[in-house]
């Protein structure tokens, strides 16, 4: 169970989490790269205030399934977030954000370029009012280039980056993942650009730009695909869940109506697969002696290995291929995800009590540490419910604040 916050949203009694307690974000961003970052960061110990205009709310509140009025997904993406309204294109909101600044370490935004600009809020006043800032922005397409101009989410990313290109069934039409993958691959991308820039900080005492576009972060996770085209020529084609390197690589269903995923990356799994399903003759071929030999051979390896699951339940088969050394997994929804025993023993679920919803089980923070380890404090929080603890630490009267919020500046 998590630790429940103060009343201002610290954490009880002043607890430090993780090696980047002391260090203030301030997460301007909204779906749903940056706020990921941010969440990322939060989880290890930093104190984020979450920056929503005060009268539109971020959008993740309302994304998705909700559960007495209350967006679950922002319970994930706003946890361990403290939560302040600030209109930026006010004179107040601006003046507030700049006061806050001056204070803080790290702005993540991902306003379209120019924006922040255009609300006198550019790098050039940023980096003034905090010479040691590091300003994290993550766009669609860059902060410069033809595209820069343009709207965009993570799906673009997922078509321009080359992704959806491969992924789908042979002759069937490119697939764009069922959930935020661009997304998710720029969030983390972007908590390790801002580690770097702090790290930078730390040698030079200057602060910097980040700038990170979600079309890249994909592409680099696709490996070496550019590489490949530039040297060879070669454009992989879409291949359902075979591997153009290995087979067999695939999704094979047991006598239980189950599905079970198979991976031979290394040489010596694939022959120890082959003796496990009855075909050890099959490893003796000239073509089985590389993953590029074996990809050509799919049709003979999913038969023999297909057909051999096709026989067995599929807790036989998995305590078969643990049993001979070869790789294999259930393919689980995520009702297993949430009572697999490795996930158990990881700690990958953790429960965290919630002030409107009660106890929510969500994933845990990312990777474990053993001297500094991070935790989930709280839960996304109301919209709003820190304003007046902000921005008084930032200097505010009672009075001025309140006459922030006649103005509409918060």
């Amino acid at each position: 169970m998590t630790t429940a916050p103060d009343a201002d949203g610290r954490p009880a009694g002043g607890t430090a989490y993780g090696p980047l307690t002391g260090l203030r974000v301030l997460d301007l961003a909204t779906l749903f790269a940056g706020p990921l970052a941010a969440t990322l960061l939060g989880d290890f110990g930093a104190d984020v205030v979450k920056v929503e205009h005060p009268r539109r709310p971020d959008p993740s509140r309302g994304h998705g399934p909700a559960r007495d009025g209350h967006g679950l997904w922002w319970k994930l993406l706003g946890r361990n977030k403290r939560t302040l309204t600030l209109d930026l294109s006010t004179g107040g909101g601006r003046e507030a954000l700049l006061r806050l600044v001056s204070g803080a370490d790290v702005v993540v935004e991902n306003f379209r370029p120019g924006t922040l600009e255009r609300w006198g809020l550019g790098w050039q006043e940023l980096s003034a009012a905090n010479p040691r800032l590091v300003l994290a922005r993550v766009t669609a397409f860059g902060q410069f280039g033809p595209y820069a101009h343009r709207p965009g989410f993570g799906t673009l990313a997922e078509a321009m980056s080359g992704f959806a290109a491969i992924t789908g069934e042979p002759g069937g039409p490119p697939t764009l993942p069922p959930f935020g993958l661009a997304d998710s691959i720029a969030g983390i991308a972007t908590a390790y650009a801002v580690m770097a820039a702090l790290a930078g900080r730390d040698r030079t005492g200057e602060g910097q730009v980040v700038d990170l576009a979600l079309i890249e972060p994909t592409l680099t996770a696709l490996g070496p695909h550019p590489l490949w085209y530039d040297q060879l020529g070669h454009v992989q084609p879409r291949t359902g869940n075979r591997s153009v390197n290995n087979a067999p690589r695939n999704t094979y269903r047991t006598a239980d109506g189950s599905w079970v995923a198979v991976s031979t990356s290394a040489q010596s799994v694939a022959e120890r697969v082959m003796t496990l399903v009855g075909r050890p003759e099959l490893a003796e071929e000239a073509w089985f002696a590389d993953g590029a030999g074996r990809a050509a051979h799919a049709d003979e390896l999913d038969e023999a290995v297909g057909s051999w699951i096709a026989r067995h339940p599929r807790e036989d088969v998995l305590a078969a291929f643990d049993k001979a050394e070869a790789a294999a997994a259930p393919v689980q929804d995520v009702r297993e995800v949430m009572t697999d025993p490795q996930y158990a023993a990881l700690g990958t679920l953790a429960e965290v009590d919630d002030p409107d919803l009660g106890p929510l089980r969500m994933q845990n923070v990312l990777f474990r540490l053993t001297g500094t380890p991070g935790a989930i404090r709280w839960s996304g929080r109301a919209h709003g419910a820190d304003t007046d603890a902000v921005l008084t630490e930032a200097g505010y009267a009672p009075a001025e604040v309140a006459a922030l919020r006649a103005a509409g500046a918060v």
